[in-house]
């Protein structure tokens, strides 16, 4: 962003003018205002004869699905030849979210005024991590920017895909339980009162199970806002608090690599993060202890990211990747003996990408295993349930039967 003295926002103007031969030109530019346009392209022999500033409609938000589509594209395009500023134009101009046609084209005004291409990444960090601007940077000065970009890709792809195998397998039985809960307080709040008005003409004693759901449903019916407001709160305040909260994120990551089911899934997917990203970055020839800087953050555990800086020091002191991996004891003993046989090799890069492709694999088949086995879990729990509740409340009706 410009600065001058306080910080100037910058918008995108749409140019047009005549150049030196008197051919008329236009484009487009990013700056602080329309004097600032004005004075830029006069530098460049260029006689403004319209600016207008670009108008964006409200857009959905750039999400991480976006950012993958976006490198895919771009890389498949410079693979193709298409000059850079081109490709800028046709990916910006053809998306259907107008959030991310302003970030390319805020991205292609920078570029046009000279920033490179690494740098004008760097100016967005919401969307493109230091690992993302780090791989560009490395691409641009070694003159295989085409290279890299799909070498991203293709990371982004995968670490996408990971992502949504372990989302899938979290939501699934959570919005089950949350329907189950919502039925529950249903039955409780106005099919148990209607059953309790026809208990109150018996003139009998009602069976101890009947009399807790009467209870439970009361206790429902007088306090469901306090309920389902405490609930929605509670569920609120715990998400911002993890968001925020290191203490708490640090707990919730040693947490979730504990659980009976689902930890052994999540710690596949982190590891197979963990090598993808080292492969990427140690194979665009960045150096390993640089590496390790986007490599713990990428992994996205605090336990991992702990254990990377506890490596990245070691290794920075004279110690190989395999013995330092092996004293911070979060690996299993395959992933260090690949890495041991990728270093003694000088083959590292191609074993990290050997060990990411088995946890990926890993993750795929735990994730179709746990759906299921879970299916009848979920089935088990539903019926034992409503199905309690239901004879719960046919008990008395039983019970009269049995007395005509």
């Amino acid at each position: 962003m410009a600065t001058s003295g306080n910080q100037i926002k910058e918008s995108v103007f749409a140019w047009e003018g005549k150049d030196k031969t008197g051919k008329t030109v236009r484009g487009e530019l990013r700056a602080g205002g329309e004097a600032v346009v004005n004075v830029t392209l006069r530098r460049q022999g260029i006689m403004v004869t319209k600016v207008k500033k670009k108008a964006y409609r409200a857009g959905k938000k750039v999400s991480d699905k976006d950012i993958t589509l976006f490198t895919r594209q771009l890389a498949t395009m410079m693979k193709a030849g298409v000059p850079l500023l081109q490709a800028f134009d046709i990916v910006g101009k053809g998306h259907a979210n107008p959030s991310v046609s302003k970030l390319v084209m805020d991205l292609r005004a920078d570029i046009e005024t000279g920033t490179s291409l690494n740098q004008a990444f760097r100016k967005f960090p919401l969307y493109f991590d230091p690992l993302f601007c780090n791989l560009v940077g490395a691409g641009e000065q070694a003159g295989i920017l085409e290279d890299l970009l799909t070498r991203l890709a293709i990371y982004k792809e995968k670490t996408l895909a990971i992502k949504a195998k372990i989302k899938s397998a979290l939501t699934y039985p959570v919005s089950i339980l949350a329907v189950a809960f919502l039925v529950t307080a249903v039955i409780m709040i106005w099919v148990v009162p209607a059953f309790k008005e026809v208990f109150t003409s018996f003139g009998a004693n009602l069976p101890a199970p009947t009399l807790f759901v009467m209870a439970l449903s009361e206790f429902f019916v007088k306090w469901w806002y306090a309920i389902f407001g405490s609930i929605i709160a509670a569920i609120y305040f715990f998400f911002r608090a993890w968001q925020r909260s290191v203490p708490m994120q640090r707990f919730m990551d040693r947490t979730l690599l504990k659980l009976p089911v689902f930890g052994a899934v999540i710690r596949k997917a982190t590891i197979a993060r963990w090598t993808r990203t080292l492969s990427t970055m140690f194979a665009a020839g960045v150096p390993l202890v640089e590496s390790l800087d986007s490599v713990g953050g990428a992994a996205g555990n605090a336990v991992y990211l702990d254990a990377t800086r506890k490596i990245q020091t070691e290794v920075s002191t004279g110690t190989s990747l395999t013995v330092a991996m092996q004293n911070a004891d979060v690996f299993p003993n395959m992933v260090t003996q690949m890495v041991a046989i990728g270093e003694e090799s000088g083959a590292l890069d191609a074993m990290l990408a050997k060990v990411a492709d088995f946890y990926e694999e890993e993750v795929d088949e735990a994730v179709a295993s746990l759906s299921s086995l879970m299916e009848p879990a979920i089935m088990v729990i539903l019926g034992v349930l409503i199905g309690g509740l239901v004879v719960a409340m046919y008990l008395p009706i039983f019970k009269l039967g049995s007395v005509v």
